[in-house]
């Protein structure tokens, strides 16, 4: 059977598989075995370093950390009572194989085009082969799920978790993910003479070394940033240290600016910096340029000094030290706070405590893709069960106290593995590409430790046992109740958000008793965020009313074009006071923006630490 394209490659067009093959002379094949030779000698020695690596750390590290094989045994128990679920499946899948098999034409005729953007390469529908190779992956993909979903009498919670672990699977079985099954790897091959496998297999030899033993995937060229230089480079100064926050104010760049300062918590989870990766996407900037008198946090990562601080540290040394300090250097009475993912949920317990003792320094709250509320928060559910929170236990312990920030950060990439996990294994080690410089993707690696303490009560009080929600949790010795909460609030959400679902931070804004506005962004947990109005970026939905649920909510939301930010400023100004002068900066300080606790990367952190 042929697998070559029907009719000759079109003017423009890249060449098949097949005809590369085809046009390569003898010397071109030489050349291509030499580096081929090259290449499997680099193969022998990362294999080398990943076997002594494995060799050198010690053992006992479970195969099934989460017991995701307890969730798939349920699952099969309970389709072994539905014996029906089980045969339609079974006779669609085999139903589909065999059309598929039909379909691959002996002349070479183009198949069935997939819609998934990893089979966009046009070898996958014109070679036959390839294409059968797609739909047959593509077809046990949607049996699997079917049994996953379909499955009657299994807990929610079991499902979850199944069919999370389910989709990991589907997603590392693709063929795309395995150098003699992507053509588009094989083509690259042949184009180079065999310098694309022998480029990736040093790259992986790179990485690997990077994560000292432990492979760690270079997302981009993370050599061109420096903070305060081309990154973080919004004029301030740093105006309050303790052994937890910096707090920095940034200047005025309008005469006259709001009498209310603007205090920002952001995620300790991720440094304070997404807020200011360029000038052309900065929020800070942008805050600035409206006429706010902008406070920021940035918290310390973890170490041997904070790793056995606690939620009421954070509470306690971050947000009521940053709103004293905010108020000291701003001379003001009030201010209005804004909370981004945990930081919100933090800021939520805080203002909970502060209304039970009458606190009213804080006149209003906005949420950037932030729960109280866990009971809907999503896969990362998964993470937070009797099993996974006693193996995170273990890794704490292991890691003297300290979540480490290289754990979280996996986590989250494995939340989207097509797009920041296969994608890089396939550009960086098939393809033998060079990764890109890119900002947002240099923030996301510039990763934070979490004290264990903290990650603990975030994991099993908030997210597993919904404390917060249910007015069952205690800061700083007493029981609090976001029911108290009666300030103003602004509840953002992204539609794509794969960490904070919509739906879940919908419930959030639910739970206050003030007045409460809900808006919609599109796009995912950052650049549903952070989307600069310059940009004329995705689109936000409002609605002035809180609907019983979030897809009621949607039915009469009104859709607009571009950022959320001006909608969010429009509410914002009314809660900000008249106008005054700038304040001027403080005489003395602690240094200029963006701080030195933002510095402090991870391998600075295990040095210290000896590890």
């Amino acid at each position: 059977m042929s697998t070559k394209s029907a009719g000759s490659t079109k003017a423009g067009a890249s060449p098949s598989l097949a005809e590369l093959i085809a046009s390569q002379d003898p010397a071109k094949m030489q050349e291509l075995l030499h580096i081929m030779a090259a290449a499997n000698q680099e193969s022998h020695a990362l294999l080398t370093e990943v076997m002594g690596s494995s060799v050198s750390k010690p053992a006992g590290k479970p195969a099934d950390p989460f017991a995701a094989m307890q969730s798939f045994q349920k699952i099969g128990q309970a389709l072994c009572s539905d014996p029906m679920l089980l045969m339609k499946a079974n006779s669609e899948l085999w139903q589909g194989m065999m059309t598929a098999w039909m379909d691959m034409k002996a002349d070479g005729s183009a198949g069935q085009k997939s819609k998934d953007r990893r089979f966009s390469d046009p070898e996958w529908s014109s070679n036959p082969i390839f294409n059968t190779l797609q739909r047959s992956y593509e077809l046990n993909a949607k049996w699997m799920m079917t049994l996953v979903e379909g499955a009657q009498g299994v807990s929610e919670a079991e499902r979850r978790k199944a069919k999370f672990f389910a989709q990991q699977s589907i997603d590392a079985c693709a063929p795309t993910n395995f150098f003699a099954t992507n053509p588009q790897a094989l083509k690259k091959m042949i184009e180079t003479g065999g310098q694309s496998v022998l480029d990736g297999l040093k790259q992986a030899r790179a990485d690997l070394r990077k994560g000292n033993g432990k492979l760690t995937i270079s997302q981009t060229d993370e050599s061109v940033f420096r903070l305060g230089d081309n990154i973080a480079t919004a004029e301030g100064k740093v105006v309050f240290r303790n052994t937890l926050i910096e707090l920095i104010q940034y200047e005025a760049t309008t005469e006259t600016v709001y009498k209310r300062p603007l205090l920002i918590f952001p995620p300790w989870i991720n440094k304070f910096y997404i807020l200011d990766l360029r000038e052309e996407n900065s929020m800070i900037r942008w805050l600035r340029d409206q006429g706010y008198s902008v406070f920021v946090v940035s918290w310390r990562s973890a170490d041997d000094v904070t790793k056995d601080y606690t939620w009421d540290d954070y509470v306690e040394h971050g947000a009521y030290a940053a709103v004293e300090a905010t108020l000291e250097a701003a001379d003001a009475k009030t201010l209005n706070a804004v909370g981004y993912c945990i930081g919100g949920t933090m800021l939520t317990s805080a203002l909970a405590h502060m209304a039970k003792r009458g606190d009213t320094r804080i006149k209003s709250a906005s949420y950037f893709a932030s729960q109280m509320d866990f009971e809907e928060a999503g896969d990362l559910l998964v993470f937070t069960d009797e099993h996974a929170v006693a193996e995170i236990d273990k890794l704490v312990a292991a890691n003297d106290g300290v979540m480490p920030g290289e754990s979280m950060g996996e986590t989250f990439n494995w939340l989207r593995p097509v797009d920041l996990v296969w994608r890089y294994v396939i550009d960086n080690y098939m393809l033998g590409k060079k990764p890109r410089p890119f900002d947002l993707l240099y923030w996301n690696a510039d990763q934070t430790n979490i004290p264990g303490p903290t990650h603990r009560t975030y994991l099993q009080d908030l997210y597993a046992d919904n404390a917060l929600a249910k007015g069952k949790f205690d800061v700083l010795g007493e029981r609090v109740n976001v029911k108290d909460i009666t300030i103003p609030v602004h509840v953002q959400a992204s539609r794509d958000d794969h960490i904070c679902p919509y739906n879940s931070v919908y419930k959030t804004a639910k739970s206050f008793s003030g007045p409460a506005r809900f808006v919609l962004s599109g796009s995912g947990h950052i650049a549903g965020v952070v989307n600069h109005p310059d940009a004329n970026k995705y689109q936000h939905w409002v609605n002035k009313d809180l609907a019983e649920t979030a897809d009621d909510w949607l039915v009469d939301a009104e859709e607009h074009a571009g950022s959320w930010w001006p909608a969010w400023h429009k509410w914002l100004k009314k809660k900000s006071g008249k106008k005054i002068p700038a304040r001027t900066m403080p005489e003395k300080d602690f240094g200029n923006a963006p701080g030195a606790y933002v510095r402090r990367r991870m391998e600075h952190i295990r040095e210290e630490r000896g590890l």
